[in-house]
């Protein structure tokens, strides 16, 4: 759903203090799901670690403290795709920066990020840096269906309206994922996650489920199209030596 088009939630409404509780049908699904789809997920996750292992040097998973519901602390686990001790704070400056534009979220490395390992941009637009959230999820500490689980600096921007979210456990996918994600402003990204915390249902988790594997599949083509426009844009400014230009664009004959 484009964010041009999203309704405006009516947050007057009183919360009800069921919405505070984890519903039991929302602890069977997930747990289900997780055991039914394991026999394809473990091998792939085992590849994973394997491949991190290979092509750079340090843990397999990264941890970060993050905050879950009702804004209680745990540590959020992913595989990680960052050189070992990445400067963190890079996030967060690019974060408070889109927030101070009003700016989509976009992540950091869509622009490309020289502190992702081999292939580590593949991994984070396809979401597989998350599957060990499935350990989270298996814990009670997240589900497969809810907002993301947010960061302790973040906390300091929020209006008390936003708080609403941290109603329900954070997931791996969600409403806002699968409703044009990259292209929300973290006020528009707040509303799905309330609208999701008022509506949520075991019908509405599996459509979100579903959702979420096309949106990854557009994610992907829609990063390759972008890589492939910034090399294409690269060839066009800087032009080659043998065509008797230099790579700051000027002529070898001006320099004479």
């Amino acid at each position: 759903m484009p964010a041009a088009t999203l309704p405006l939630l009516n947050l007057s409404v009183p919360v009800s203090r069921d919405l505070l509780r984890v519903p039991n049908w929302k602890r069977i699904l997930d747990v289900g799901l997780i055991v039914v789809l394991s026999p394809l997920l473990v091998p792939l996750m085992a590849l994973i670690a394997l491949f991190i292992k290979l092509v750079s040097r340090g843990p397999v998973l990264f941890r970060q403290e993050r905050l879950g519901h009702l804004r209680q602390p745990f540590v959020c686990l992913k595989f990680r795709t960052m050189a070992h001790g990445a400067d963190p704070a890079l996030h967060a400056n690019h974060w408070r920066e889109l927030l101070a534009r009003g700016a989509p979220m976009r992540k950091l490395d869509g622009e490309g990020d020289a502190r992702l390992i081999r292939f580590g941009g593949f991994l984070r637009t396809m979401g597989l840096d998350e599957l060990p959230q499935l350990f989270n999820t298996l814990r009670g500490e997240m589900s497969l269906v809810g907002p993301r689980p947010c960061i302790g600096y973040e906390l300091d921007n929020y209006h008390s309206w936003m708080l609403e979210r941290f109603n329900v456990l954070p997931g791996l996918t969600g409403l806002w994922q699968v409703s044009g994600k990259n292209k929300t402003t973290f006020a528009e990204m707040v509303r799905l996650d309330v609208r999701y915390v008022r509506n949520q249902s075991p019908g509405m988790d599996l459509r979100i489920i579903l959702r979420t594997v096309p949106t990854l599949l557009g994610q992907f083509f829609e990063a390759l199209r972008a890589k492939w426009n910034r090399a294409t844009k690269a060839r066009r400014t800087v032009p080659s030596e043998a065509s008797g230009g230099t790579t700051d664009g000027t002529l070898v004959s001006d320099r004479a």
